[in-house]
This record gives structure tokens, C-alpha cells and sequence, in this order.
């Protein structure tokens, strides 16, 4: 249980954000079992991983990027909270709610920015980048990586929501009304 009643609609965009980096993921992990994807090289021939340092960097950025979706929880759980007990030395003490705060903002504005330099040419059919063996490859491709535009506005609204939570109900000692503006 946290502190203050999570709203019911932060729960379900926490759940959410791990989908919106899913296909994604499954996408390059089809380039991992062996797949081209409708990606052709420079001279036109499907393109496909070589050597194991690139299946081993496309399977962790895919693990990674999963992992980091996942983080999304501590804005509505507990251990974003209270540091779980199992972590040695600050295991059991109470997160400053700017210590969470201040790295989502960032990480949700870094989101953003990179989502929105990445698909500046998507929509355009402009994808000078990679060449695709047809339309609907392409087309495979940007519906996979088109939900991560929603995953940096959805981490900065997930964010508010802890701040507003975690903030507004700050100790005020012996006046309780201390601080409080009509709202």
C-alpha cells in the first residue's frame, strides 16, 4: 500500500507504459531470430544482423528499454515510496519525492525528445535511413515504434500524478492547516 491512494487512472498508465515499448521490442527481436524485417542493405539484398555483438546489443537494447518501461511502477507503487528492505544500506528509508521526481521529469523530457527527432521523417514516407523490400515492412516497422511517442507524455502525466500525490500532503508538525492555499 502507498502513503496516499494511488488514482485508479495512474495505475492503469503505469500498466500501460510497458505495452507502449513492447512492440518495439518484439520488432528487433525478430531481427535477433534472424529476420530482415523488409530491411534491405545498401545493395538491395535483405539486411540482417551479423556476429554476435549485434544480436547480443539488439536483444539487451530490447531487455533494456523493457526494463526501464517497467520503472514506471514506482510512480504508484510503494517502493516508490520506501526503498525496498532487500537493498543494502538505504533498504527501508522513506524516497524524497523529488529524488523520483526530478530523474522522471528528465527521463520523460529526454523521451520526448528523442521520439520526436527519431519520427521527424516517419510520417512523411521520407525514410531515407532505411531502405524497406515494400511498403507494408515499412509500414510493420513504424506501427511497432510509433507507441513510443506516447511513452514520454505518458511517464511526464505519471509523474505529476506522484508529485501531486506525494507532495500535497506534506507533514506540517503541531498546525495542520500550515501551508494550506484553497484550492
Amino acid at each position: 500500500m502507498t502513503e496516499h491512494p494511488v488514482p485508479r487512472w495512474a495505475d492503469r498508465l503505469a500498466h500501460a507504459i510497458p505495452f507502449l515499448v513492447l512492440p518495439s521490442g518484439l520488432w528487433r527481436l525478430g531481427l535477433v531470430a534472424g529476420s530482415s524485417m523488409g530491411m534491405l542493405d545498401d545493395a538491395g539484398r535483405p539486411a540482417h544482423l551479423h556476429g554476435l555483438g549485434e544480436h547480443a546489443y539488439v536483444l539487451g537494447l530490447s531487455l533494456f528499454s523493457e526494463a526501464v518501461a517497467l520503472t514506471a511502477f514506482g510512480m504508484v507503487r510503494r517502493w516508490g515510496e520506501v526503498v525496498p528492505r532487500w537493498i543494502p544500506r538505504i533498504g527501508g528509508r522513506r524516497v524524497a519525492p523529488y529524488a523520483a521526481i526530478i530523474p522522471a521529469t528528465l527521463g520523460s523530457l529526454a523521451l520526448i525528445a528523442i521520439w520526436s527527432y527519431g519520427f521527424r521523417d516517419a510520417f512523411t514516407g521520407n525514410l531515407a535511413f532505411i531502405s524497406f523490400a515494400n511498403d507494408a515492412s515499412a509500414v510493420l516497422m513504424i506501427s511497432c515504434y510509433a507507441p513510443l511517442n506516447l511513452w514520454g507524455p505518458a511517464l511526464l502525466v505519471l509523474t505529476w500524478a506522484y508529485y501531486r500525490r506525494r507532495t500535497a500532503h506534506v507533514d506540517r508538525g503541531a498546525n495542520p492547516t500550515a501551508g494550506l492555499t484553497p484550492r
